[in-house]
């Protein structure tokens, strides 16, 4: 039964409907042709296309009906890498915009198996089913939180988001390094701004609201517990400067004034390579002022029950050992709630810099990442002491990785380029490799393993 009702939702809404909406669109606008004669060759073929499409999703409606809600679930994810190819072949923005259209539209498997209770932990009083989260830039516009928590992660970031709206750094602006597993961007803070990401977020709150007063929601108690104010799993809300601003302080101000009642956790980016000036603001003078005055308006506001959201700082991973210094001392002295570390990086490291695309400015993310955001990490994680929660961001791929992260210092991870590349199937892919590490070296929870290389 399980299966079945699984089934009638993601066939029934996603497939079957559409394809009969274009069938009676179709003999609709050919009724009115005198002779059967006159349809065109292309429309008998798109009849044909849509009785196969039909005949499929019946036959795969058959199988899956006798098989568990669990296994069902798995193939929907495994069945994703049957598209990846196809992104391969578009430009990169445009494929980044489908996905994120797909996701917004709940065209997207959806993880239906609890995960395993291994990675489950308590950070700032929040409570994340695992570790393993979705970076900042992907879904900039909150267009897809729904589906992209659905997915399985254990946390989902949007944005950044700016003050005003705007279109970002010329076109073309994201470029693969396929054969490195890397990607690099120079999109500048492409934003749809404030206003617009409040209204969604805003909405989204109210209809997770409504589910829950009414008893109509469907996600299982475990997802209740573990979830936030998006729903089941966190929403972290990444807050950026406007180009031509003059003042960041009151940019990220305005972002907390506005989008701070829907977030779990606040993030603010100074380490973005693409917007001039912006990683000035990571000295410790800039920092600390930027920092007091934004703790000072999200503290101001009124809260209930839970208090603010926690603010981080997203730092670059480009930084030398006395500008760590300085960013770990502001972070203790303002009692910084977490450190994300790190963004793209303006160097590019081995096998990239053998690329012909390396050339290109921005960013570079992905595998040729790991080893400099980890070093970073771990440096972070011995200034700060442990004293602060450090997500672990760059370069992760595996389950392996996310562990190594772990192991560094952090407490949690995200990925971004690699779910890019490996599609919807990495998440519980790195989940299970993930706990299978944690038990292989005898942990019995993500916390015991934060920071062990250095216990």
């Amino acid at each position: 039964m399980a299966a079945r009702k699984l089934l009638r939702d993601f066939w029934y809404q996603r497939v079957i409907s559409s394809t009969l909406g274009r069938t009676r669109h179709s003999f609709s606008t050919s009724s009115s042709a005198p002779t059967a004669s006159k349809i065109p060759h292309s429309s008998k073929k798109g009849r044909l296309l849509t009785g196969a499409t039909l005949g499929l999703v019946i036959a795969g409606g058959a199988y899956v009906s006798t098989v568990d809600e669990a296994t069902f679930c798995g193939w929907l994810f495994q069945a994703t890498r049957l598209v990846n190819p196809f992104f391969a072949l578009l430009d990169a923005e445009f494929a980044h915009t489908l996905a994120v259209s797909a996701a917004a539209r709940g065209w997207v498997p959806r993880e239906k198996r609890p995960d395993p209770s291994i990675l489950g932990l308590e950070v700032w009083g929040r409570k994340f089913s695992n570790p393993v989260g979705l970076a900042a830039g992907f879904d900039k516009n909150a267009e897809a939180i729904e589906g992209l928590l659905g997915l399985g992660f254990g946390f989902v970031e949007v944005g950044s988001v700016t003050p005003i709206p705007q279109e970002g750094n010329p076109k073309p602006r994201i470029f693969r390094l396929r054969p490195e597993g890397a990607i690099i961007n120079r999109c500048g803070f492409n934003s749809e701004g404030i206003v617009a990401v409040a209204k969604r977020l805003g909405a989204q709150h109210g209809k997770r609201k409504l589910d829950e007063t009414s008893g109509t929601s469907s996600t299982s108690s475990d997802d209740v517990r573990y979830g936030g104010k998006a729903g089941p799993g966190i929403l972290g809300v990444n807050l950026g400067k406007n180009k031509t601003s003059e003042d960041a302080a009151s940019d990220y101000v305005q972002g907390v004034h506005s989008l701070s009642q829907y977030a779990d956790y606040l993030v603010i980016n100074v380490s973005s390579p693409n917007t001039p000036g912006l990683r000035m603001l990571q000295g410790r003078k800039q920092l600390k002022d930027v920092v007091k005055k934004i703790q000072a308006a999200r503290d101001e506001m009124q809260w209930g029950e839970e208090g603010p959201p926690p603010l981080l700082v997203k730092i670059a991973p480009d930084l030398s050992k006395e500008d760590l210094e300085d960013i770990a001392a502001v972070a203790l002295a303002l009692r910084l709630d977490g450190l994300i570390i790190s963004n793209t990086t303006v160097s590019r490291p081995d096998p990239a810099s053998q690329n012909p695309v390396a050339k290109e400015t921005g960013g570079l993310s992905g595998k040729p990442l790991f080893n400099l955001s980890t070093n970073i990490l771990k440096e972070m994680y011995l200034l700060t002491r442990g004293k602060i929660p450090l997500i672990g961001c760059g370069g992760i791929s595996s389950g392996e990785d996310a562990y190594q992260k772990i192991r560094a210092g952090a407490t949690l991870v995200q990925l971004y380029t690699g779910f890019a590349y490996g599609g919807p199937a990495l998440i519980p892919q790195i989940k299970v490799e993930l706990a299978q590490c944690l038990e292989r070296d005898g942990f019995k929870s993500i916390v015991e393993a934060v920071g062990a290389d250095y216990r």
